[in-house]
């Protein structure tokens, strides 16, 4: 606790400096309520006192039920980090200013939301209550298919064919002809094999096996099928292995619950995916509304709304687990093909720790390949028909295709005008999704997308440590976060705190001045790099100091399995990784080793 108590305190005191207020109050008042509240007043409280200063910003006042177990000032007014909220809101009335300051903001938010992201296990009780919420998010789920009227359901499966009948049309033909490539994802899965062994899998179910027969799927030819015909477990409906749902770290508030897919499943998911996407982005009149890989899109938006006023920034929460599959269904009704196949890869049940296994009512939780693009479908469609509702009359595609620049879908990151966005949270919750209040702006000049926020068009983003400071050299993983850490400090400007990360740093590795391109872990300065010495081969600067090495596991593949693995390659390049079939799969470690390395 006391190792994370440094960087904050030079962070308080160089914002401070910025402001030109003191910081001494504050620093008292962090480090007594560190020493009886623990850990959770800079991971939960802090953070929450960000969420109400956001709120604030918002609604251009400081509320009377915002800020709870801090204490006032006149006005209103937190005391706590007094100076800076003095430059934004007026002292006597809690209002928010004319002209706040722009550096007042973004230090509130930088001290605030620092530690709101450290990787750090929650503790029993908050995991059993995220798994309680997610079986409580099915019962949701069944409600509000049950309440929905034939004519909402209706207008959802005509807007969706206005959008996506060209991309699912192309995607539906794409299976009938049999043109679907599978292929493994990184992850785990439900059965728990890993690397090369994913290649080796022995289970199919008969859902699967018309769209998909596991004799095409799983050997390189027929010749192998035949001579193996009773090498795979074909199971019926009832015997298909469910999901597996687990938590994993995301803040110490509240852990992440993910559902790891069965691996024919996944299998099949991941082919599935790899053509959807591909149309999206290749078809002119939705890839201007939906995004994949490329978040610049929604920044660019959000900075715009901060601006203008004129576009809402929107999230979600619990996303991904209240997309029922009966919109999946109705969307994905004039393609036969299409919906037999994402049906088919489609887990039904799924194992929840202390629950038992349970039938699913959504489409699929954070595991599935298909969950991000068929997430983003279902969002941008229920945009749209949000802003047909406040217009009153069917959208055209021309209508649709007059909201480029305003209308912007990444995942449950989702712009819309503020002209429409009552309508458009009034209709996402007429089918069951739920707006997070608390990251959601429309009113004030605050906007959030993407990883980047905005105040009146001025980038407001901060820098979040994402693991505990490092004690000891054997830290890999701590040393490559303080480290990045760091280097994104010193591009936000806060120099003084890397001077201090800098020396600490120095005491545990050797922390060379490097490019942002170098493999070595060290600073990076707008001045350029050190030389140590130049390669005898290569005549390229080299400096002394620790890069990160993953080990990849040890998987051997060998026979049919490693030429099915070489069909299933993309492109036409050879493997990366000449030992592919030797080692495969996410690393069981990351270690860092010294040595010479590049500088840039």
């Amino acid at each position: 606790m006391k190792s994370l108590m440094f960087p904050l305190q030079d962070v308080l005191e160089e914002l401070g400096t910025w402001c030109r207020i003191s910081t001494l109050r504050d620093l008292k008042t962090i480090t007594m309520r560190v020493e009886s509240e623990g850990l959770s007043f800079l991971t939960i409280t802090l953070p929450t006192f960000a969420s109400d200063f956001q709120k604030s910003l918002d609604e251009g006042q400081v509320g009377s039920q915002l800020f709870q177990g801090f204490r006032r000032g006149r006005g209103g007014l937190p005391l706590f980090l007094g100076g800076f909220l003095g430059l934004i809101f007026d002292r006597e009335g809690g209002r928010l200013l004319d002209d706040p300051s722009i550096d007042a903001i973004h230090a509130i938010r930088q001290i605030t939301l620092l530690f709101s992201k450290v990787l750090l296990p929650c503790t029993q009780v908050r995991e059993q209550k995220a798994i309680d919420k997610f079986v409580e998010c099915e019962q949701d789920l069944r409600e509000s298919d049950a309440s929905r009227s034939i004519d909402e359901n209706r207008d959802f499966l005509r807007m969706s064919n206005l959008l996506w009948s060209p991309v699912l049309q192309e995607v539906d033909e794409v299976i009938f002809y049999g043109q679907i490539v599978p292929k493994h994802g990184p992850g785990s899965t439900a059965e728990k094999l890993l690397g090369n062994k994913k290649y080796l899998q022995h289970e199919w179910t008969e859902r699967l096996e018309g769209p998909f027969p596991h004799g095409e799927f799983l050997f390189p030819n027929l010749r192998y099928y035949s001579s193996n015909l009773n090498r795979t477990k074909v199971l019926e409906p009832g015997q298909e292995r469910p999901v597996r749902v687990v938590t994993v770290p995301k803040t110490l508030k509240t852990p992440r619950v993910i559902a790891i897919e069965p691996t024919c499943m996944q299998y099949v998911q991941q082919g599935i995916m790899e053509q959807l996407v591909e149309r999206i982005e290749r078809f002119d009149t939705v890839r201007l509304f939906v995004g994949f890989t490329d978040r610049l899109p929604n920044q660019e938006l959000a900075k715009k709304g901060s601006s203008t006023g004129s576009l809402a920034t929107l999230d979600l929460s619990e996303a991904s687990d209240r997309v029922s599959n009966q919109l999946v269904r109705i969307m994905t009704t004039n393609f036969p093909h299409f919906a037999e196949a994402v049906d088919s890869c489609r887990s039904r049940k799924a194992d929840v720790p202390g629950y038992g296994v349970k039938r699913l009512a959504k489409f699929a939780s954070m595991g599935s390949a298909l969950t991000f693009p068929v997430e983003s479908m279902v969002f941008t469609t229920l945009v749209f028909l949000g802003i047909e509702r406040a217009l009153n009359r069917r959208l055209t595609l021309k209508d649709i295709k007059s909201f480029e620049g305003q209308v912007r879908i990444y995942g449950d990151d989702i712009i819309v005008p503020v002209d429409y966005v009552h309508s458009v949270v009034g209709l996402l919750e007429t089918f069951g999704f739920q707006v997070n209040a608390n990251k959601s702006f429309w009113t004030g000049k605050f906007r959030e997308s993407c990883g980047k926020e905005y105040y009146d068009g001025h980038d407001v983003s901060i820098v979040k440590l994402r693991r505990s400071i490092p004690t000891r050299r054997t830290a890999a993983r701590e040393i490559i976060s303080l480290v990045s850490f760091r280097n994104q400090l010193y591009y936000a400007g806060l120099w003084g705190t890397c001077k201090t990360l800098d020396e600490y740093l120095r005491r545990l590795i050797p922390f060379p001045v490097v490019l942002e391109t170098s493999p070595v872990l060290g600073r990076h300065s707008f001045l350029g790099f050190e030389t140590q010495k130049v390669c005898a081969r290569l005549h390229r600067p080299l400096v002394k100091g620790f890069v990160k090495r993953a080990v990849i596991p040890a998987s051997d593949l060998r026979d049919d399995a490693a030429l099915l693995k070489v069909f299933l390659k993309r492109g036409d390049e050879p493997f990366a990784d000449r030992k592919h079939l030797e080692r495969a799969g996410r690393p069981d470690a990351v270690d860092i080793k010294l040595g010479w390395a590049s500088a840039v």
